[in-house]
């Protein structure tokens, strides 16, 4: 099973992630974790970095086949061997990159989706986005030491955040797979989407076990 941890910077996917992780740990489930690019192919990785800088490096469309020929390399080589294994999460994947290119190149996300869910190799059987308001998901990030990166301003945020939406929409329309939206805002909160993200991996482990 593939589980994809989407939402904008700061929304809680890595403190969610790691809940979960730790959690399947303990209780003997064998959970892998992936990010979400494969960086294996040269011309992609240039790609892949100009967008995430916030840089048309490219056209519109040689962005996205950027994107999609790093995503079909993610899914041979990181994806398949590492679900061989048992679950896998990915912090981040298909949704995130269709955001970013449709902010980027002013480009309907819709399409990318479209476009990004044809590699049937990285579909997530359960995408959960993370809906947490972005003035809180700002709030969060001025608190951490880092320095910024683009798209975490308040205003790119707050577009970034209509996209997952939309683009979850898509997702769904696309590949009839599900997208579990929900805020990460409270304790509250993140026991639901932990406990709810655990009981799929103990369901895929079983499988995985019975076979």
């Amino acid at each position: 099973m593939l589980l994809a941890l989407e939402g904008i910077a700061g929304s809680g996917k890595s403190t969610l992630r790691d809940r979960v992780l730790a959690t399947a740990a303990d209780e003997g489930i064998h959970a892998g974790h992936v990010g979400q690019f494969s960086w294996l192919s040269l011309p992609a990785t240039r790609a892949i970095i100009a967008l995430r800088a916030g840089h048309k490096a490219s056209t519109a469309g040689q962005a996205l086949s950027a994107a999609r020929r790093d995503l079909e390399l993610h899914a041979r080589y990181n994806l398949t061997p590492a679900l061989s294994a048992g679950p896998v999460i990915a912090d981040r994947l298909t949704l995130s990159t269709a955001c970013l290119l449709a902010l980027l190149h002013n480009q309907p996300v819709a399409a990318s989706v479209r476009h990004l869910a044809d590699v049937t190799a990285a579909r997530a059987e359960l995408t959960v986005l993370l809906t947490t308001e972005p003035a809180l998901c700002h709030a969060r990030l001025c608190g951490r030491a880092a320095g910024r990166r683009f798209g975490e301003d308040p205003q790119t945020g707050a577009r970034l955040a209509s996209l997952y939406d939309q683009a979850a929409t898509a997702w769904t329309d696309a590949t009839g797979l599900p997208v579990l939206r929900h805020s990460c805002a409270t304790g509250p909160d993140l026991d639901f989407l932990a406990a709810t993200c655990l009981d799929r991996l103990r369901a895929a482990a079983r499988a995985t076990t019975r076979i």
